[in-house]
């Protein structure tokens, strides 16, 4: 493993003025007449889409940065950019340290080996090597609550269980900074919130980490600063009781003061 060692108050992670655009191609269907005109060819219309538009944050180890806001505000978008698997438009992400992440449950893994060979797959592609993936392989397989299901194909396994040792995996890692896409929302109850005190347990270790979900709930127990995008713009970051109240006002309202002056 990297003998890096993140220390609270530095940054871990620098967006710098980040934007993301891609362009869609939408087929319109003609109208008779217009078929009739065109000898039945439709048209093709591109549309660009401004996923992400000059957001700048700053997240320093030793925080926990919820992000908050609607289905198409750029969450994931901006999750993928962090993790360098999509390229930026505009911008740099600028990143200290050993990233993990969990950005879909599930990726990475091969269905047609079994949960303990996607251990080994899930280790070494984050850095660890053989020895350290099975020295640690008890601690993953305990926390993943598998059973004998572990030297099972994954594809037996239900979305839960695929969720469960994409997390054991993750964090088990020992990830200086660990970007968490919505991987708590599966599961049952008690790995829920065993899987919130294992964060807690990492926040309190000076790590950094970025987590997008729905649950504000959760945002506001775990998080010590909360970023709220909407339409690819960050409208509002802070306190994770103010942002998470303004955003629910939002919701509730349907518009902000924030937002009419952004936007």
């Amino acid at each position: 493993m990297s003998n890096f060692q993140p220390v609270s108050g530095e940054i871990a992670v620098s967006v710098q003025h980040l934007g993301l655009t891609y362009t869609t191609t939408i087929d319109k269907r003609p109208t008779l007449k217009a078929r009739l005109r065109t000898m039945g060819r439709g048209t093709k219309h591109t549309r660009v889409v401004r996923a992400l538009d000059d957001v700048n944050l700053d997240v320093p180890y030793g925080s926990v940065l919820g992000i908050v806001g609607a289905n198409g505000a750029g969450k994931s978008t901006m999750m993928r950019v962090m993790s360098g698997i999509l390229p930026p438009s505009q911008g740099r992400v600028e990143v200290y340290g050993k990233v993990s992440t969990l950005l879909a449950l599930g990726v990475g893994f091969n269905p047609s080996l079994s949960g303990r060979e996607n251990v080994l797959l899930g280790g070494l592609a984050a850095g660890m090597t053989r020895k350290e993936i099975a020295d640690h392989f008890e601690e993953i397989a305990d926390f993943a609550e598998l059973g004998d299901a572990i030297e099972a194909p994954m594809r037996t396994y239900s979305s839960g269980m695929f969720s469960r040792l994409g997390f054991s995996v993750a964090v088990t890692v020992r990830p200086d900074i660990l970007i968490i896409d919505e991987a708590l929302s599966t599961g049952d109850a008690h790995f829920k919130e065993k899987s919130l005190n294992k964060i807690k347990e990492l926040r309190g270790d000076a790590r950094a980490l970025i987590m997008v979900s729905h649950g504000l709930g959760t945002i506001r127990e775990v998080c010590n600063e909360v970023a709220w995008l909407h339409k690819g713009k960050l409208i509002q970051r802070g306190e994770p009781n103010a942002v998470v109240d303004a955003y629910e006002k939002f919701l509730h309202v349907g518009k902000s003061a924030a937002i009419n002056e952004d936007i």
